[in-house]
Order: structure tokens, then C-alpha cells, then sequence
């Protein structure tokens, strides 16, 4: 269970601000939002090197990646950008609410998921795109959008909503038939999914870790966080899930089954990370000047 450190990969300008990151598995790629400099990175992760740097990313801030397909959510352009993860070009830019946030790719890269905060004058959104022709649908949101997760056969998004806190889930693409999960703790955030399971987990800022059954929406567990959570990853290879934990700086490991937790200490600040599965786990670090590798995933 125990993640041990392997090393540090710097990136360019690695001591300033970066969000979400994420693996695709089909290049072998991680693809890291550099909001503070309105970037996304580029990991080689067999070699452990950067790779490359893009520009033209204003204040990006949520990655998905998926068999070649990288969607990236950009705060600052109000804007979903499609990337092709092997040549490193951008397919296709589709207007957003404003301030997109959480983002989400069917398996089927058919359709995009954007769930915008949105500002004074317009609410939050969720908002679904099909990839190939840019046609959206949108829904309003009855709270702030954190992250947000597909269903393993892209009939349905579940999204973290902090306050009230709960999970929002609607049928894609149309986005109907929505529900509202009430959760146990406040601050929905950190969120991802375990298809083998039926289960939902949702890191809470309050400081907990909530399990949901995805077929009732019932809490089904609880574990106790040491302080306000990010990203959360479910690795379906090891059964964990880890959550990276800002302030004191540190990585939550839970096992479910067992119910134990394991702690490694990480930086101050490191809020988000990355999953390679089988084995890997990356924190996105300013302090370390880019990405701390953690192995035994």
C-alpha cells in the first residue's frame, strides 16, 4: 500500500501554479495544466522527462485524457480545448460558460463535458459537447462545479457541486433526468469513479472522504482526511484511493476494503496529482519545481 518517492521531473518554470494533470494511456503522455502560465506541460512518462511545453491555454485549469483525446478546460478564455495527445496539435476550440473548471471525455471520445463556475452576471453551468460537430447542451448548476466524472457506459456525468454540497448526475448528452445526492460532509471537491465497484468517491473540504453507490446515491462510508482535499484518483489496479491534501502538504492513501489509511508527506501546496496506473501516482509540486513521482500506486 505504501507509495514510496522515485524522483523529480522538472518542468519549465516548475515553481509556478499549475491544476489538474492526466495520463493517456494510448501515448504513454501526461498532460499538466500550467494555469500560471497559461500552459499545458507534457510528461514522457516511460522516459520521466518533459516533453514539451504548449502555450495558448489562458489560465488552464482542468485535464482529462483518454485513448489519444485531451480535453483541457481554460479558466481565462471561457473556452474547452480538443488536443490530439500524439502530434501535440489542437483539434478543435469550443466557447464556455465562463470559467470552466471540472472537465470530462466519454470512452467513446464522442462527447466533452465542461462544468463551468461561471461569474456575476452568469451562473453555473454544465455543459456537454459532441466532439465532431461542437453541437452543445447546457443545464444549469444549482451550485459551484468542482470535478466530474463519466459513467463506463457514457450514459451518465456525475459532478461534485460544493455548496450545497453533493453529487449532481445527469444523462449525457441531453442532460436530463438529473438528481441530487446530498452528502454527509460539506465541500464537495476531489472526485472520481469505480465502474467494477458501483462506487463514487468524494473528497470533501470539510475533510472527509465520502463513498457513494452510483445505483442509490446513498453514502455508503466515511473516512477522516487531515485537511482540505483536491484531486482524488480511484486506481482500479490497486484498489486505493489517494488524495492530495494541500495543507499540511501530503497524499491520503485509503484502502476500502480494509479501511486503512497511509500517509506520505509531500509539499505545502501540492494540491493536485495525476494517476499512471498500474503504479504510479504524480503530485504536481511548485515546490519541487514540477512533478514528485510516487511509485506503488
Amino acid at each position: 500500500m505504501s507509495l514510496t518517492v522515485r524522483g523529480v521531473i522538472a518542468l519549465p518554470d516548475g515553481h509556478d501554479d499549475f491544476d489538474h494533470g492526466a495520463f493517456d494511456q494510448k501515448s504513454r503522455r501526461v498532460f499538466i495544466a500550467h494555469t500560471a502560465r497559461d500552459r499545458v506541460a507534457v510528461v514522457d512518462h516511460d522516459a520521466s522527462r518533459h516533453r514539451a511545453t504548449l502555450a495558448g491555454f489562458p489560465e488552464a485549469a482542468g485535464i482529462v485524457a483518454h485513448d489519444g483525446n485531451v480535453l483541457v478546460t481554460n479558466r481565462g478564455a471561457a473556452s474547452l480545448a480538443w488536443l490530439d495527445a500524439g502530434t501535440l496539435q489542437t483539434r478543435a476550440v469550443f466557447p464556455t460558460a465562463p470559467r470552466p473548471n471540472g472537465v470530462a471525455i466519454t470512452s467513446s471520445a464522442q462527447f466533452g463535458i465542461a462544468a463551468c463556475i461561471g461569474d456575476a452576471a452568469h451562473g453555473p453551468e454544465l455543459q456537454t459537447f459532441e466532439l465532431a460537430t461542437g453541437r452543445r447542451t447546457t443545464l444549469a448548476l444549482p451550485g459551484r462545479p468542482r470535478w466530474c466524472v463519466v459513467s463506463a457506459d457514457d450514459t451518465r456525468i456525475f459532478v461534485a457541486i460544493r455548496e450545497p454540497s453533493m453529487v449532481l448526475t445527469a444523462r449525457i448528452p441531453e442532460l436530463t433526468e438529473v438528481q441530487h445526492w446530498p452528502l454527509p460532509c460539506g465541500g464537495a471537491h476531489g472526485l472520481d469513479i469505480d465502474h467494477a465497484g458501483n462506487a463514487l468517491y468524494v473528497a470533501c473540504d470539510d475533510g472527509a472522504l465520502v463513498r457513494l453507490d452510483i445505483r442509490t446515491g446513498k453514502a455508503t462510508a466515511q473516512w477522516p482526511l487531515p485537511g482540505g482535499p483536491d484531486a482524488t484518483f480511484f486506481n482500479p489496479a490497486s484498489g486505493f484511493v489517494h488524495v492530495a491534501i494541500a495543507d499540511p502538504g501530503c497524499v491520503e492513501t485509503i484502502d476500502p476494503r480494509s479501511g486503512t489509511t497511509e500517509r506520505i508527506d509531500t509539499a505545502k501546496g501540492a494540491k493536485t496529482t495525476a494517476l499512471v496506473a498500474p503504479d504510479r501516482l504524480y503530485v504536481l509540486s511548485t515546490a519541487h519545481g514540477g512533478v514528485l513521482e510516487l511509485a506503488g500506486a
